[in-house]
């Protein structure tokens, strides 16, 4: 590892010659010093801020060779290729590569003749192939997307809990965490599954005035597809759909098809050589829109799109802001929008209420890790999944990397498990799903959060900012909707016409936009989640009447 960061017009040198820019941008260089100088760094920096450099460059400085561990295949292909035409020895290591090519790379890899290696977090949790990298020096460990290893985060990998074990295994070098996204409580758990308490943490912000935030609340499928179409005809450039089923990307592609509208589709169902092609027509500008899954964007390096769309609403801010981020990365005017309709909330709490085990399913798998032969034999993964029959394959996986992180369970070999500890009853293996359990009331804390900013009437960039931890003096940005033309204060027929519903005393939430309830007045207008906006009409000792645009009345308890 190394001690001291080596003189920064060295690294300057080599950003001109090699990468062709003549400065780093901000937070690179803080985070590239620490990285030459040994410090574990967590770097939270937004999509096109330029993350890939943060270890390129220490990585062509450092004697040894660089980690990159990403759980994205396409992403380290682009890598790959990139490095390759610096001229700089670059391997990947993942499930794309034939018998041969594979062989080849971990012989070149064992030769030391790799600079970089680009894998899986999968693939790390093989002995062998940890053995293939103990061979070389590895100065600088780097994890891309780093907020999948939190049970946190947005998008949470079970892989990548087993990282910590990697790295203790490759000599503990130097660790270089990378992600566009993370609020306060992902963090801690990154730097505590990582055993890495002291790590430094570098954020360099998210907010880019660039960016132009905007919601189109529609009431049903039809208004939502005019709209698309019309944002599509009055917007320049090429851009993003995002959508959050492959039902919906084969339905909207094939709507604007139909208006002539030259797109493509993108999910995990479409064949891989039209995937290829469509992404390739999409990179040369031959298209207006990729219709696409999150399964899209990944690793595309097209930083002039100029809009990015989403048709359906996403499951959380942080899933919102990557996704949306990927436009405008030329820092030119780029147009982010959302479709909302109240009901696309359906779809995600169906997300939601489907990824995660159930306490059964727990001790379903404990059991059948016992008649395997609990903590004398271990069973094949695959043996397994025929044992369990209907229990789907990510469920089973997030069950083993959960008993394996209470070591309960191993993995002494590749791809099989056994027990660690035999005779744990039921409720000890409802105390293992309870854990699980916690994070579906995360998600679902998580898209009440999407929702309020979708409904919001305050300065869109400030709520989001703040969701993130990061608080600006201003309250409007000017570059979101409802800072540049704020909707109207909602009125309402006065009371004697139509009276307060006062059988509904429903909760009023304890904050809204800056306000709490108890400092709100008459004249005051909130956004509550059901009712939309509405005026504070009179304040009672314990209640508040607020009148919506509907015609309606309401009363809300106080506290």
């Amino acid at each position: 590892m190394a001690t001291t960061a080596p003189p920064l017009p060295g690294l300057r040198r080599t950003l001109r010659r090699h990468f062709g820019f003549p400065s780093l941008r901000e937070g690179q260089e803080e985070v590239i010093r620490g990285v030459m100088a040994g410090q574990d760094t967590l770097a939270i920096m937004p999509t096109g801020a330029g993350k890939s450099l943060c270890y390129q460059l220490p990585g062509m400085e450092l004697p040894g060779t660089t980690v990159v561990v990403s759980p994205l295949i396409s992403l380290m292909k682009d890598q790959v290729d990139k490095l390759h035409e610096l001229g700089i020895e670059a391997a990947q290591v993942n499930s794309t590569l034939s018998a041969s090519e594979e062989s080849e790379t971990l012989e070149a890899i064992q030769k030391e003749q790799r600079d970089f290696v680009f894998t899986t977090p999968e693939r790390l949790a093989q002995p062998e192939f940890l053995a293939t990298l103990k061979t070389n020096r590895i100065d600088l460990f780097v994890i891309d997307e780093a907020h999948c290893i939190s049970q946190w985060g947005h998008d949470f990998r079970p892989a990548f809990l087993g990282l910590r074990a990697a790295i203790e295994a490759l000599g503990n070098p130097t660790v270089l965490a990378l992600t566009a996204t993370a609020t306060e409580p992902v963090i801690e758990d990154i730097l505590e599954r990582l055993g890495r308490p002291e790590m430094e943490v570098v954020d360099t912000g998210l907010y880019r005035e660039n960016l132009e935030l905007e919601v189109f609340p529609l009431p049903d499928e039809e208004r939502k597809r005019q709209q698309l179409s019309r944002l599509l005809r009055e917007t320049p450039g090429v851009g993003i759909v995002y959508v959050s089923t492959v039902q919906h990307c084969e339905e909207v592609a094939g709507y604007l098809a139909s208006l002539a509208i030259p797109v493509a589709r993108y999910h995990g169902r479409v064949g891989s050589r039209e995937r290829r092609h469509s992404q390739d027509r999409f990179m040369a500008g031959e298209l207006k829109a990729m219709v696409a899954t999150n399964a899209f964007g990944m690793g595309i390096d097209k930083p002039d799109l100029r809009f990015v769309i989403h048709y359906n609403l996403p499951g959380s801010l942080e899933s919102y802001y990557q996704e949306a981020g990927r436009a405008g990365r030329d820092g030119e005017r780029a147009r982010c929008a959302l479709l909302y309709q109240p009901e696309d909330r359906n779809t995600q709490l169906f997300f939601i209420n489907g990824s995660y085990p159930r306490p059964e399913q727990f001790a379903e798998v404990y059991r059948a890790l016992e008649r395997a032969g609990g903590a004398r034999e271990e069973i094949p993964f695959a043996d397994l999944r025929k044992q369990l029959g209907r229990l789907p394959r990510t469920k089973l996986q997030v069950v083993l990397a959960t008993l394996k992180e209470m070591e309960l369970a191993d993995e002494p070999s590749s791809g099989a498990y056994r027990l660690r500890r035999e005779g744990l009853d039921a409720a000890a293996l409802d105390e293992l799903a309870r854990r699980y359990q916690e994070r579906g009331e995360a998600d679902r804390e998580r898209l009440k959060r999407m929702v309020l900013y979708a409904q919001t009437a305050l300065c869109r960039w400030k709520l989001l900012l703040s969701y993130f931890g990061a608080e600006v003096d201003w309250e409007r940005c000017g570059h979101c909707d409802n800072c540049a033309r704020p909707a109207p204060a909602a009125t309402a027929p006065p009371p004697a016409e139509k009276p307060p519903v006062f059988a509904e005393l429903l909760p009023l939430p304890p904050l809204f936009g800056e306000k709490r309830a108890e400092e709100l007045a008459p004249g005051d207008v909130v956004t509550l989640p059901i009712y939309g906006r509405g005026e504070v009409r009179e304040r009672l000792a314990d209640r508040l009447i607020v009148a919506f645009g509907d015609g309606e009345m309401r009363a809300f308890r106080r506290g």
